[in-house]
């Protein structure tokens, strides 16, 4: 088929995966039927789902533009997804084109479509790894980003894809001790804090949908998004929903949380 071509011959275009759905929602072209079927599934219980992913892409062009205005040029973004309109390092390198960025995905085709649009970008590399192997991304992201200066480090809506049992805070705890002071760390994440009964079932038909893709949801309360940020100074407002962070534009209420705390 032809829209095959730029996929790596290991994936498996008949299982959903959660980043090909991501970029459905975000209106991406690189998704296959699995994807958009289950995409769709989630679309008739949340009609909102693509409200919520593109308010989750807003705040992370706010939150990228801020810092870059604060003076940081370094990025590493984990669970980077698949590369759409307003990507970190056009953000980034618009104000800055000297900023560098290292994108980190699992999923194949996310990491061989990165590439391919950077193969001129000298300061923007993906890598294929799994975020929780902290060492590996580390070691990637050093042969680009220096470690003596400040990095922003954006986990955005991809911890809610690592369970409990694998450990998610001491995955963040790893990267944070790996940053020199003044480095920042981005999160968003899926919660069902605020939701009705109604929708809490409705929360509970949609994470069916993620049983049948290749990563399932968990999502966190306030407090359990706020422990991430444990030992860092966190930036006004705190921890919100992605449409409350800095808004300059007015939404409706995501079901993300997201925050940016700076490490001192």
């Amino acid at each position: 088929m032809e829209e095959l071509k730029w996929v790596p011959a290991t994936v498996d275009v008949t299982r959903p995966s959660v980043a090909r759905m991501y970029d459905y929602y975000l209106g991406g072209s690189h998704n296959f039927e699995a994807d958009r079927a289950a995409a769709k599934q989630v679309e008739q219980i949340f009609p909102g789902v693509a409200q919520s992913a593109q308010a989750n892409r807003s705040f992370l062009r706010r939150v990228v533009r801020h810092l870059v205005a604060e003076g940081v040029d370094q990025f590493l973004d984990l669970g980077s997804g698949i590369p759409t309109v307003g990507n970190v390092h056009e953000i980034a390198q618009h104000d800055n084109p000297s900023a560098r960025v290292v994108y980190v995905d699992v999923e194949p085709v996310a990491v061989s479509h990165s590439n391919a649009l950077l193969a001129e970008n000298d300061h923007a590399h993906a890598l294929l790894a799994d975020l929780r192997a902290t060492s590996t991304v580390l070691a990637g992201a050093r042969e680009l980003l220096d470690f003596s200066r400040p990095v922003a480090v954006l986990i955005i809506a991809a911890l809610h894809f690592v369970p409990d049992s694998d450990n998610p805070y001491g995955a963040v705890a790893e990267y944070v001790a790996a940053l020199p002071s003044g480095s920042y760390l981005v999160i968003t994440h899926a919660t069902r804090d605020g939701i009705t009964e109604e929708q809490k079932a409705e929360a509970d038909r949609i994470l069916q949908v993620y049983r049948n893709a290749d990563n399932q949801i968990t999502a966190r309360s306030h407090a359990e998004v706020s422990r991430f940020f444990e030992g860092l100074e966190m930036l006004e407002p705190g921890v919100v929903a992605v449409n409350d962070w800095r808004p300059d534009s007015s939404e409706d209420h995501t079901g993300i949380y997201g925050a940016v705390a700076r490490k001192p």
